[in-house]
């Protein structure tokens, strides 16, 4: 049993409750009644009331707070609600971004921006609802403005170990677009485009357009590629659970979203669908007033449902001013037809790798009924080195979140091993040095001889031990010893 850690106080509370627990057991059993002093202690043990004010999860953006940007100053209610605008006004553009920002940043700011796009794998891509979530008084710190918009003053040399498609995804693709890594699970990647661009995409390597610095693998709508996908699943008795993700599912008509979910629930073996999205966060909008897209999804879960299947809904929010009281509404909807929604978070320095930040994130969006699923320690990921944190940070905040409130609600750290190990929970490595920022992992179920081996940033490293990275004789060295250490070999 754990400890119980409190003041003096609090432990004479403790044991008086305890004596008069035991006295009035005796007392019943003799057949006395209690008495006042009893009472007295109770009282004395419980929780002092909470002000409302100190609920801040329950405190988000309200009212029609994109009319802080002047170039939304005029549009109302119903026109920012529309998601034929949000897609219309969507910013794809480094020229566009700065006509909507320029009264408020510095020339140096745009100059900045505009060079980090230029270094970045992932194009421009906003939706005017994000932009208007971003605190632009004081953008170089706004954890939003960090996600989707890069500065070349931010940016850090990739690390040494990391590869094209870090999570080996093509590599476990028995067809185009499909992975089958896990025994009972695959992966469809039905499209590449999104509706908003995150910088620290994991399939930057497919997803967006080219950039100057990284060209993509094509995964477009194509019906010949998705039949290949389709047999594949239904040929494999063992496979039962299907994500279907891209891309992103929210830019899928509405009669992809019924062939895709009608497919596969019409197969024997297929016992759960999710459709990921990120859409809930860059354009909550869609689920309001796309009566089309929305119904074809409340379609597919209704027929789930008929069928004892399950089909839910995968989302993405990293911060707690992602979430509005659009987002609520939007959720609202999904909640009366009764659609699951769960969260995955990447954990991001500078914007959620704080405690009393995740712990709100993980607040906020249990009251809105988005359950918190997976917080990822960050994916290797190209021309994103200043948002990466170590295994350590992830660990820590495992713990300070852990029962801070209901398990079912409380989310899994956990690290998605580079070179296709899959999901292993932050702190289950077999060995983890933190001087070389080295942790390595197994994943019997993938695999039960390989061992998988995840690198911190080189920033959160001593600089001696950094600047090691770089030789590439020392760097064998130090992973070399960490498999010997993790072998239980004796160098």
């Amino acid at each position: 049993m754990g400890e119980f850690h409190t003041d003096d106080g609090a432990t004479r509370a403790l044991d008086a409750v305890v004596k008069h627990s035991a006295s009035a057991a005796l007392l019943r059993e003799s057949g006395v009644a209690g008495n006042s002093d009893h009472q007295k202690t109770i009282h004395q043990v419980r929780k002092p009331l909470v002000d409302p004010a100190s609920l801040v999860h329950r405190q988000f953006a309200s009212g029609e707070f994109w009319r802080n940007l002047s170039v939304y100053q005029d549009v109302d209610e119903s026109v920012f609600l529309d998601h034929l605008w949000q897609a219309k006004n969507t910013v794809t553009r480094v020229e566009g971004l700065m006509d909507v920002i320029r009264e408020f940043v510095s020339d140096e700011f745009a100059a900045d921006a505009a060079l980090g796009f230029k270094r970045a794998p992932m194009s421009v891509r906003v939706s005017p609802y994000i932009l208007s979530l971003i605190d632009w008084s004081q953008p170089y710190r706004d954890p939003i403005r960090r996600q989707f918009i890069p500065l070349a003053s931010e940016l850090l040399p990739d690390h040494p170990m990391l590869g094209f498609d870090s999570l080996n995804e093509q590599a476990d693709s028995p067809v185009p677009g499909l992975t089958h890594r896990y025994p009972d699970k695959a992966l469809f990647l039905a499209l590449d485009t999104c509706p908003i661009y995150c910088r620290f995409c994991t399939r930057s390597y497919a997803v967006g357009v080219d950039t100057e610095s990284n060209s993509k693998v094509n995964l477009r709508v194509n019906s010949a590629r998705w039949k290949g996908a389709f047999e594949y699943i239904a040929s494999r008795p063992e496979l039962e659970d299907i994500v279907v993700s891209g891309g992103d599912t929210y830019q899928l008509k509405p009669s992809h979203i019924q062939q895709i979910g009608e497919t596969l629930l019409a197969m024997p073996n297929i016992r759960r669908i999710r459709f990921a999205t990120k859409g809930l966060i860059a354009m909550p909008q869609k689920i309001i007033t796309d009566h089309a897209w929305r119904e074809a999804l409340f379609n597919v879960v209704r027929l789930g449902r008929k069928l004892h299947k399950e089909v839910v809904v995968h989302t993405h929010f990293n911060h707690p001013n992602e979430i509005t009281s659009i987002t609520q509404q939007a959720m609202n909807l999904l909640v009366e037809e009764g659609v699951v929604v769960r969260n995955q978070s990447v954990l991001q320095r500078a914007v959620n790798d704080e405690v009393s930040t995740m712990r709100t994130l993980v607040k906020r969006l249990s009251y809105i009924n988005i359950m918190p699923y997976y917080v990822y320690v960050h994916d290797l990921v190209k021309g994103v080195e200043d948002l990466r944190t170590s295994v350590a940070v992830g660990a820590e905040l495992d713990k300070q979140v852990r029962g801070y409130t209901a398990g079912y609600n409380t989310p899994i750290f956990i690290v998605d091993a580079p070179g296709g190990g899959g999901k292993r929970l932050a702190e289950s490595y077999e060995h983890y040095d933190r001087e070389t920022g080295i942790s390595v992992y197994k994943a019997p179920a993938v695999n039960q001889e390989a061992l998988y081996l995840y690198f911190d940033p080189l920033n959160s490293l001593s600089p001696d031990v950094a600047e090691r990275w770089h030789n590439p004789q020392q760097r064998q060295e130090m992973i070399a010893a960490a498999i010997a250490k993790t072998r239980g070999v004796v160098a």
